[in-house]
């Protein structure tokens, strides 16, 4: 992909003057698609420190927890709110087999984590584990079936022990482990990533497998079953073509999962996640942006073969990938979470925000510890990340009503290349509230905005809020002040339908409106 081009997402009107006046056109009368809380969707995988130290510890561990796991995390991830959970993988889901994380802990059989760091997985969680943790958080579970090494029979069998009511061995299987009422669990993965670490199958034999598979994970009760279909990878168009012409689209599946990951120089060296250059957040925001292209080609390439908008698109992996930190484990994919990774994470949210009619959940990698992670651990200290902030921040938009906008902005420039400054997305909550969410991706300039409601004629600022730092890649860390965190803002003079609000450089903000 040649990023020396411009890339101007698709919702955006971008005046191409360099004093172009920035201005946001908030069409409060043209609402009609809900924005699904499930786009503020996590993953967490079996994966470096993400399940054991993140999340499990164990009931018998100093570290404070229910049922072995540990209170600060939940706690912290209820206040920044989780509407759905993504689990056992990613890579690791196509070699789990689930009954081996059942049962009597020390009875458990072990194996090889071979995708991450070769470590030894002792299955100590497992579905009940998992289940109980969504049930701790009050979020949605999601589960990825094993397609890849795993066998028909067995995936239908752990959806028949998650979700039946009936007699039958599977039933009494999870009532004699200790769950008498099925979980009901409703979004299924049917494989993952099955062009690559999934089994390296062709589009052409994955859609016949994932049918086969389909069928045989029933609906047991009044619970209907969720499917998500392996997506296609990045532009893999082709792989989306094929899914959507010869999968069932509807029948077999209800939505189609897309992985994205945000890598600023290659797959060889990503970069640094705390120690980089102008150049290098030119380029990871210049990236970011690409995702507006694949949503809108993936999206053209669904609406010719489900022009009901039956099928969502599920982008169940995404967000920024950088090197490990030095010193740690490259097979546990720990790094740092600056505020790039929060200027990252909200223009995904306002793209998934202004595509919902097809984006139904999206899911970012991952949620402790490793990657673009919401909370970091270290023995019994937490870290709320900056990426945590704009999560927090954004959840004024569950459920509501999106608000079509238009927008003029500036350009950011940079050695000779030039992206939109100004990102966007608005909403209407059942009350009538407005909710604003604005990002000046300008590491140097303010920026001086005018925002209109079209189909309002008087405005009321109720609330804003804000986060920024000192610089790009301020960061959090343990036994430190937070350098990048939510403040109250203020900044906004109105009149009539008329905003106007200063943008500090590199700072995202949201309003709110009555």
């Amino acid at each position: 992909m040649n990023f020396k081009r411009l890339i101007l997402p698709v919702f955006l009107l971008v005046a191409l003057s360099a004093t172009a006046q920035n201005k946001i056109v908030v069409n409060t009368d043209l609402g009609k698609e809900k924005i699904s809380r499930h786009i503020y969707g996590h993953f967490s995988e079996h994966l470096g420190r993400c399940i054991y130290g993140g999340y499990w510890v164990g009931e018998d561990s100093d570290i404070p927890n229910t049922n072995g796991i540990r209170n600060d995390v939940v706690d912290a991830l209820r206040e920044m709110g989780i509407p759905n959970l993504r689990w056992p993988g990613g890579c690791f889901a196509d070699e789990y087999h689930w009954m081996d994380g059942i049962g009597p802990r020390d009875e458990r059989p072990t194996m090889i984590n071979t995708h991450w760091g070769g470590v030894t997985e002792n299955n100590h969680f497992g579905t009940h584990e998992f289940l109980e943790l969504c049930n701790q958080l009050d979020t949605e579970p999601v589960i990825c079936g094993n397609l890849g090494s795993g066998t028909v029979q067995e995936m239908s069998q752990w959806v028949e022990y998650l979700n039946s009511g009936n007699i039958s061995p599977m039933t009494d299987l999870r009532k004699s482990n200790g769950r008498e009422e099925p979980w009901g669990v409703k979004y299924w993965g049917v494989g993952n990533e099955n062009w690559g670490c999934g089994g390296n199958m062709t589009a052409e034999y994955y859609a016949n497998e994932m049918k086969r598979y389909s069928t045989y994970t029933k609906n047991y009760g009044d619970n209907r079953l969720y499917r998500v279909a392996c997506g296609p990878s990045g532009a893999d168009y082709h792989w989306m073509e094929t899914l959507m012409r010869d999968g069932a689209p509807g029948r077999s599946f209800q939505g189609i999962s897309l992985h994205y990951y945000t890598v600023a120089h290659s797959w060889g060296d990503k970069g640094s996640a705390t120690d980089f250059d102008e150049n290098d957040y030119f380029l990871t925001m210049s990236k970011t942006l690409f995702m507006d292209e694949l949503l809108r080609n993936h999206i053209n390439i669904m609406d010719r073969y489900d022009p009901r908008n039956r099928v969502g698109l599920i982008v169940d992996e995404w967000g920024n990938w950088h090197n490990v930190e030095p010193g740690t484990n490259p097979g546990f994919l720990y790094q740092q979470n600056t505020l790039r990774d929060a200027m990252v994470a909200s223009v995904n949210l306002d793209l998934f925000n202004n595509y919902c009619r097809r984006v139904k959940m999206a899911n970012i990698a991952q949620t402790v510890n490793v990657l673009q992670a919401m909370i970091l651990t270290k023995d019994d200290e937490i870290v709320k990340t900056p990426s945590y902030y704009v999560f927090k921040m954004y959840k004024v938009h569950y459920d509501a009503t999106l608000l079509p906008t238009d927008v003029e902005s500036e350009f950011y420039s940079h050695d000779g290349e030039r992206i939109p400054a100004i990102s966007t997305s608005a909403s209407k909550s059942e009350d009538g509230t407005i909710h604003i969410t604005i990002s000046n991706i300008d590491p140097n300039e303010a920026l001086d905005l005018t925002c209109e409601l079209r189909g309002l004629e008087n405005v009321s600022f109720e609330r804003g809020e804000i986060i920024t730092g000192e610089k790009v890649n301020s960061y959090n860390d343990f036994g430190e002040a937070e350098e990048v965190s939510s403040a109250s803002f203020s900044d906004v003079k109105v009149n009539g339908n008329q905003l106007e609000v200063n943008l500090p450089a590199k700072s995202i903000v949201m309003l709110e409106l009555r």
